[in-house]
């Protein structure tokens, strides 16, 4: 078993690519997917700052309006495919019937078991802090195993503690691409389903592992980018990266008021990104403060009005959030600009 400690997930990408660099630590392997890097042993990841979930690595050019928006989706238990696609239109390729996605794990937590996992992990710990039996489960043995789909969980289960009034969570995966799984999409959505469970249960965010099974990376230009990132000499010797001190933001809580946050997830989803109205009629921060405003301005991305969508972006209240959502939108734009000019 390797594990990799980091404060946050710029650490850990950084700690991830170095672990790459060792021949010895991996193998290639085929996937139904091509090639890939596979590590010859579990990784399990220690986030000690899991609320620091933003990338802020350049190279690695994460999608954070994605990110964050389909955490949201998780939350509010969906499992319909249009919220995703707006944003990230090859989620289509995981669909198998162009409308739902199977393995969505907000529906598994919400829905899908004839339960709400999260609420039953809630009442769990409120009765007893102690408790070592809560565990989410979004692996599905009776319909899963064996099953030929293009979108069966990776993330097959999860465990939930309170030890020193912090609520520990420890995620279980068969399968983590490191740069799109692990370290982009998997760290946001699992970190604020942390945050909401520790809200709710008045309790601190503790640390989060994601123990990943089959731990790898796949040969293509994502890789590319960032492979030759490296850890600071001075770092390693103080245990730290450049990464693990850039991240100088605030914390942020998303969550004051858990009882309405369902209703305004309905609400949410319900108008096109393009029909939302910023307002203070929005109760929960992660919702007012985030997700509206980052889903106005990705529909004027999408109109390729980059004045509007920065403007709009500027409006993002958590800096680290607002400061990815400005970096991304900028390199479309130069991107956008050079093809123009290379037409001319």
């Amino acid at each position: 078993m390797k594990v990799i400690e980091a404060r946050n997930v710029n650490g850990a990408i950084l700690r991830g690519i170095d672990l790459f660099k060792d021949k010895t630590n991996y193998i290639e392997q085929d996937s139904r997917n091509g090639k890939t890097l596979e590590c010859v042993e579990p990784v399990t990841t220690v986030y000690r700052k899991p609320y620091e979930r933003v990338c802020l690595i350049e190279a690695r050019d994460a999608n954070p309006f994605f990110h964050f928006i389909e955490s949201m989706w998780m939350l509010a238990g969906r499992n319909d495919l249009k919220p995703l696609t707006y944003y990230v239109s090859s989620m289509a390729d995981f669909s198998d019937d162009g409308e739902t996605l199977w393995g969505a794990y907000g529906w598994r937590w919400s829905h899908y078991f004839h339960k709400n996992q999260i609420d039953m992990v809630y009442r769990i710990l409120k009765r007893n802090p102690d408790d070592r039996r809560a565990v989410l489960q979004m692996w599905d043995a009776n319909k899963d195993l064996g099953r030929n789909c293009k979108d069966v969980p990776c993330n097959t289960n999860i465990y939930f503690k309170i030890r020193d009034n912090k609520l520990n969570m420890t995620v279980c995966n068969r399968s983590n691409d490191m740069l799109w799984g692990a370290y982009g999409a998997n760290v946001v959505h699992m970190s604020v389903l942390q945050e909401y469970l520790a809200h709710r249960l008045g309790v601190s965010m503790g640390t989060y592992r994601q123990v990943s099974d089959s731990f790898h990376v796949y040969l293509n230009p994502v890789w590319d980018k960032v492979k030759h990132l490296s850890l600071d000499a001075y770092a390693i010797r103080d245990a730290k990266n450049p990464y693990d001190l850039l991240y100088s933001y605030e914390p942020f809580d998303l969550f004051i008021e858990a009882d309405v946050l369902d209703w305004e997830l309905s609400r949410f989803f319900s108008f096109h990104p393009a029909d939302l109205i910023e307002s203070s009629n929005w109760v929960n921060p992660c919702l007012r403060e985030i997700a509206v405003p980052m889903a106005i301005a990705y529909s004027f991305y999408k109109q390729k009005d980059f004045g509007k969508a920065y403007e709009v972006c500027e409006k993002i209240v958590p800096e680290d959030w607002k400061v990815a959502c400005l970096s991304w939108l900028r390199t479309r734009e130069k991107r956008i600009n050079k093809l123009a000019e290379e037409g001319e």
